[in-house]
């Protein structure tokens, strides 16, 4: 039994493999030839291995310039990392949080086929971080066994069903129809960073509308201007972190500036990477998911991962990226000079989370909302997790956290209704929302009827 466990938590938890099913599942329901639902299902698969493999290619370009940032500027402190706090978390509620992940991914479904969030969420990963987050949480409460299983398994349900519904009216505005949608925990800073872009910039005014000098024209080609936009930025870190840290710790003996341009050419590599997987996964899981949406859940929409909307708006994610960052770290600053536990600007998140953020707020304003949109998503990201971390028992100040915005608004949901009620207010609560969610089908029913 835990050897099929485990199999399936491995599917499940394996965007390629999770995604690649699904095509299939949809195909099949739309009756279309073996040879069709093998190219479909195979093309799917490599789509998202690409996709993966950009984006460890971006990591592993990053974390080497985070370590030059922490030794040039000599600050420390709390580092949010998903995966480095999931690691942690899943050596003891492990076997909660993947059977909280399978419950969560059955209720999504249900929720998308009873109510009008119509949203299948397919980022296996993000799943199983947030599935991670909600066993924590309820295990500070006292819950145990089916309970916290069910209990759950009905809040990631209702996570993954509501989060790409708060994004989807920007999401829509980006990609110019309803055939996909957002599954990524930074939802909630995306909608924040479109609305921040609707009031304060001029959608007119895109990012990708940048005018060049004739003499600068080839840095209109996206992957030649992140190359050399961060080959400077590089550089310059690595400058003042010096060469004979980078040469002991970081690049093995070679010359630092060498390494820095190395790492600034690896990381436009794996954004070139992300935008070949990204076109060649949607061309084939839109069409495919039709089938799911005739014949499971009507009008069903795929939700997938932040890097889908890159390709609309290249250069915004580049401004994103930059601005998200150095929100972190006037965030940083600001805990410095007030005294509080100290979030470091983490490279990563600020990069996919911020460059999500560059592509929602150009869409509604443009340069000007692409910019302070992002930069503000930064801040949010970097303050949210001081108020999450109280809530996650021991495991808040393992010298780690959790992220990105959907995590702190789940968690310190959870957390604070759980420490002002324990169990039954955790539950309430969690009910209360459902029941929200399907008054609001209820009341959009009876509109459309009028």
């Amino acid at each position: 039994m835990n050897g099929i466990l485990e199999v399936l938590i491995d599917i499940a938890s394996t965007p390629a493999i999770l995604v690649a099913l699904i095509a299939v599942l949809g195909l099949i329901l739309q009756k279309k030839p073996i040879s069709d639902i093998m190219r479909g299902g195979i093309k799917t698969f490599v789509g998202f291995l690409v996709v993966t493999s950009g984006a460890n290619v971006i990591v592993a370009s990053l974390e080497p310039f985070g370590e030059m940032f922490q030794q040039a500027f000599n600050v420390s402190g709390v580092v949010p990392n998903n995966e480095a706090i999931v690691a942690l978390a899943l050596e003891e509620f492990g076997t909660y949080t993947a059977l909280i992940m399978l419950a969560g991914m059955f209720f999504n479904i249900v929720i998308a086929r009873l109510t009008k969030f119509k949203y299948i969420y397919l980022t296996g990963h993000a799943m199983l971080y947030m599935a991670c987050l909600v066993a924590v949480i309820l295990t500070t409460t006292g819950m145990t066994g089916a309970v916290l299983v069910l209990v759950g398994g009905l809040a990631l349900g209702i996570a993954n069903a509501i989060f790409p519904a708060i994004a989807q009216p920007f999401t829509r505005m980006i990609t110019k129809n309803d055939s996909v949608a957002l599954g990524h925990t930074g939802n909630f800073g995306y909608a924040f960073s479109g609305l921040i872009g609707k009031w304060v910039g001029n959608k007119e005014k895109s990012t990708e509308d940048i005018h060049f000098p004739k003499g600068l024209a080839f840095l209109r080609d996206s992957t030649v201007s992140i190359t050399l936009t961060m080959s400077v930025v590089y550089v310059i870190v690595a400058l003042f972190a010096g060469g004979d840290y980078i040469s002991a710790n970081l690049s093995d003996g070679t010359n630092y500036i060498i390494f820095a341009l190395q790492k600034a050419g690896t990381f436009a590599a794996g954004v070139f990477i992300i935008l070949a997987g990204v076109r060649l996964i949607l061309a084939e899981i839109v069409p495919a998911f039709k089938g799911i949406s005739e014949r499971l859940v009507p009008n069903a929409i795929p939700a997938l991962d932040c890097p889908i909307v890159f390709p609309y708006a290249p250069n915004a994610v580049l401004i994103g990226f930059f601005s998200s960052f150095v929100g972190g770290i006037v965030s940083l600053i600001i805990m410095a000079m007030t005294g509080s536990v100290i979030i470091l600007p983490g490279v990563v998140p600020h990069f996919f989370c911020g460059a999500t953020s560059g592509v929602y707020g150009n869409a509604t304003g443009g340069l000007r909302g692409a910019i302070i949109g992002s930069f503000l998503q930064g801040m949010l990201i970097s303050f949210m997790p001081i108020f999450l971390m109280p809530v996650l028992g021991n495991l808040g100040f393992a010298g780690s956290t959790f992220s990105d915005t959907d995590y702190g608004v789940v968690g310190i949901f959870m957390g604070s209704i759980a420490n002002m009620g324990g169990q039954v207010a955790v539950i309430s609560g969690i009910v209360a929302v459902l029941a929200g969610m399907i008054l609001l089908t209820i009341f959009g029913k009876r509109k459309a009827a009028k």
